[in-house]
């Protein structure tokens, strides 16, 4: 009978040392494949394989491409492609990014769940916003355990709460315990599973790794734009909480999609903001100008009063922006340098 044997890990911000305790406490005879998605910079090289690789009684190294999945390895996403699981074997994909990251984490839980159903354990660790819930809550779907990093544990709780929240979860432990606990639920027999026809399921695995030859099948219109193209999002649909795709296979949660529109809105206020500062400065030239020329104190002051106005709204903008900041700012992705 088979087994659960493919465990799949997320982490974001304040990843780097809660999966450095988690390869700690797996045990060196693992009957299982592990594979861990930590988002990281896209520009950056990660150092990540090598420092778990320190801290592991198992073989850890990055993914590559096409390579079969065996039993007692660490695989670890590299940077800006995607980690997937299709047909027993490892497929890295530029695929379109999933709430601006690649690596993302929902990619690979789906994709390992639509490939082994109850053979699949899902973690969750450390991280702000909500990715990992939508791909964890996949994974309890389709019979797979699922284990988050205890709330209170985390350095930032907000992915763990995320995904319970989204899903009725299997283990809540702190860091410490999720390894030892990996080495016993992998030993575990699994019921066997033939993997169904799900087209949406299907359209979420094949967006992640290709451009989609169309969105509609993935829901109905939503009204908002995609902050990464600018095109229309679609709401997928079945989910246990709102998420979008655009139509070239971005994806977006609810928390990430408001931060990416308020860090837009900033934009869009910082450009007023330099646009008003020129027409003040530019009024002002001109005021000066005309008196200098002896003109009307009517045009002189109707330059003067412009620039007053301009002064006025450049004013409004500043307190906007500060507002708006308090949502935009956060701590950043941790590296793995």
């Amino acid at each position: 009978m088979a087994h659960r044997d493919v465990v799949v890990v997320g982490a974001s911000a304040g990843g780097v040392e809660a999966l450095r305790a988690l390869v700690a406490g797996l045990p060196g005879d693992l009957p299982a494949a592990v594979l861990i998605v930590l988002h990281v910079p896209r520009s950056a090289p990660s150092a990540l394989a090598s420092i778990l690789a320190r801290a592991c009684s198992l073989p850890v190294r990055p993914a590559v491409d096409g390579e079969m999945l065996r039993h007692g390895r660490v695989y670890v996403a590299v940077v800006d492609r995607h980690l997937l699981i299709l047909d027993n074997r490892i497929r890295l994909s530029r695929g379109p990014s999933e709430n601006g990251h690649r690596p993302a984490i929902d990619p690979l839980f789906r994709s390992a769940a639509r490939s082994f159903g109850p053979r699949v354990v899902g973690v969750v660790l450390s991280g702000t916003r909500d990715d990992g819930a939508s791909g964890l809550a996949v994974v309890s779907q389709l019979g797979g355990i699922t284990v988050v990093q205890d709330p209170a544990d985390a350095a930032y709780p907000a992915m763990p709460r995320a995904a319970m929240n989204a899903c009725e979860v299997d283990h809540v432990l702190p860091i410490g315990k999720i390894g030892p606990l990996l080495g016993e639920v992998v030993r575990q027999p699994a019921p066997p599973f033939v993997p169904g026809q799900d087209p949406l399921l299907d359209a979420e695995v094949d967006v992640s790794s290709s451009v989609p030859d169309g969105a509609s099948e993935l829901g109905s219109p939503a009204t908002y734009g995609c902050p990464a193209c600018g095109g229309a999002l679609y709401e997928v649909s079945g989910e246990p909480i709102p998420r979008y795709r655009c139509r070239v296979g971005h994806a977006w949660s609810p928390e990430s999609l408001l931060e990416e529109q308020s860090a837009a809105l900033e934009s869009a206020l910082w450009m007023a903001l330099r646009s008003l500062s020129e027409k003040s400065a530019l009024s002002r030239q001109m005021a000066g100008a005309l008196e200098e020329r002896m003109s009307s104190r009517f045009a002189v002051g109707r330059f003067e009063t412009m620039a007053q106005d301009a002064d006025q709204a450049a004013e409004l903008i500043k307190g906007l922006i500060e507002e708006i900041g308090a949502t935009t700012d956060g701590p950043a992705v941790q590296s793995t340098e």
